[in-house]
């Protein structure tokens, strides 16, 4: 890394205060987890993680720009980037240059607009939808916020309960929120017929005339509670002593953790024979799901091509882990997606790299399978932590490079609504971006979904 850049960084670092470090937080919670930002308590962490993300880089200093600006540091603009708060302003004014979103743009403005007297008013008017541990006299506006969308008692696409609040007694703050909402509106209405559709979901069919259907896909319903059963297969130790796969319980944690939160029952089974997953897949798809919308299944493990090894280094099939949830073999499931993510090598070739930092020196191991595709049934998602051929990576200490990259983005993009296949290209991006022992790992999606899979987050009831 080049010298000055270091430098800079270090100059910045220096000039930020503590309430600047919360705020800088707050604005990238939608390019930063929040767990990995939780876990950052000094400016240059914080500034790690930016390039970690190639949110920052020696020839790109846009978005730092764009963060000192949002909160006010005009002085370091000037003193350390050479800018002025006008030209970041002019930048900003170039369609797409943008990355704070508007929304994140008002919670941080309407916080910074509140006297103290106004936030305890807030936090007097919320206690019975916020744990009160969360409401202590030192909890800033910005940490209400961050829990009332943990809550999602706001999000994006809707701040009523923000609106009540503020009706109350700051009437211009509620008027701030109706003039996003308005733009909000303009702005989705502009980018209604031009949409993203994913390859993995089914473009609309045309109507008798021969038109498109200008609305993206319906989606699953997602009504019960549990949604469904997440299912964690997770074998650790195999019979030969230098095969065990250490780091695997931080995924295992991971998956309950997050699949949990999404309302889901979780089960985990450790270290299985081969005819044990079998039998235990086939045991799930048996049982009565008709009064649930979903099922998941974690499958984490060594394999090869097309299988998944079990402790007793025999092997099983992945099309006949997934055959089981077939229309015929589970009918209470039939229409209901079905998902399997499995953490196992397809090979035992590594993708060659392309110039990017290395990461992870010295603790990466292989899973040393999935499948090329996945039987002809509808609703069934596979993630795959890598394409065939080729293998996967696990750090010894803190998980597998997919799963954790995975369990992430449903933390933070399940709060903002984002349906779970562009979830999984999210991750696709972020994985495949990283070198890993001198490799590459790329994940891979197949899927036979024909709707929208959007994960509800649960409310807080008090």
């Amino acid at each position: 890394m080049n010298m000055d850049f270091q430098k800079l960084l270090f100059h910045v670092s220096e000039a930020l205060i503590t309430d600047n470090l919360a705020a800088l937080k707050f604005l990238c919670l939608d390019h930063i987890s929040m767990k990995r930002l939780e876990a950052i308590h000094e400016p240059k962490a914080f500034f790690e993680a930016l390039q970690e993300k190639d949110l920052i880089n020696e020839g790109n200093l846009s978005f730092l720009k764009e963060l000192l600006y949002r909160i006010n540091r005009r002085d370091i603009l000037a003193a350390h980037l050479r800018s002025s708060g006008e030209e970041v302003e002019r930048e900003l004014q170039i369609p797409g240059r943008t990355k704070v979103s508007a929304y994140r743009q008002l919670l941080y403005e309407i916080a910074e607009d509140l006297a103290s007297g106004d936030v305890e008013t807030v936090k007097l008017l919320v206690q019975k939808k916020i744990p009160k541990n969360k409401l202590q006299d030192n909890a800033s506006m910005l940490q209400v916020f961050l829990e009332m969308q943990r809550l999602t008692i706001i999000k994006e696409d809707n701040l009523s309960v923000l609106k009540e609040i503020f009706k109350e007694f700051r009437v211009d703050i509620k008027k701030k929120i109706d003039a996003y909402e308005e733009k909000k509106k303009e702005n989705d209405s502009k980018s209604e017929f031009r949409y993203p559709v994913s390859g993995s979901v089914h473009l609309p069919r045309r109507g008798a005339e021969g038109e498109t259907p200008h609305q993206p896909e319906k989606s699953y319903e997602m009504k019960n509670n549990p949604h469904g059963y997440c299912v964690i297969l997770n074998n650790y130790s195999f019979k030969n002593p230098h095969e065990v796969r250490e780091g695997t319980e931080e995924d295992g944690e991971a998956v309950k953790r997050v699949f949990k939160w999404l309302q889901f029952e979780t089960e985990d089974h450790m270290d299985l024979e081969a005819e044990q997953m079998y039998e235990i897949v086939k045991e799930y798809s048996k049982k009565d799901h008709s009064n649930m919308d979903c099922f998941v299944c974690f499958i984490l493990s060594h394999g090869e091509k097309d299988k998944i090894t079990g402790v007793d280094h025999k092997l099983v099939n992945i099309k006949d882990l997934v055959s089981c949830f077939s229309g015929s073999n589970c009918p209470s499931l039939a229409g209901k997606p079905k998902l399997f993510f499995i953490q196992a090598c397809q090979g035992s070739v590594g993708h060659p790299p392309v110039t990017v930092k290395e990461d992870f020196s010295g603790r990466l191991e292989t899973d040393a399978t999935p499948l090329t595709s996945i039987p002809d049934l509808a609703d069934i998602l596979v993630g795959m932590a890598t394409v065939e051929d080729y293998e996967c990576y696990r750090d010894t200490e803190t998980g597998s490079i997919y799963i954790q990259c995975l369990c992430d983005k449903l933390e933070s993009l399940c709060p903002l609504r984002k349906d779970l296949v562009t979830i999984l290209t999210e991750v696709n991006n972020e994985v495949g971006r990283k070198v890993l022992n001198g490799c590459k790992q790329m994940p891979k999606i197949t899927s036979t979904l024909r709707k929208q899979l959007i994960f509800q987050v649960p409310h807080f009831h008090s």
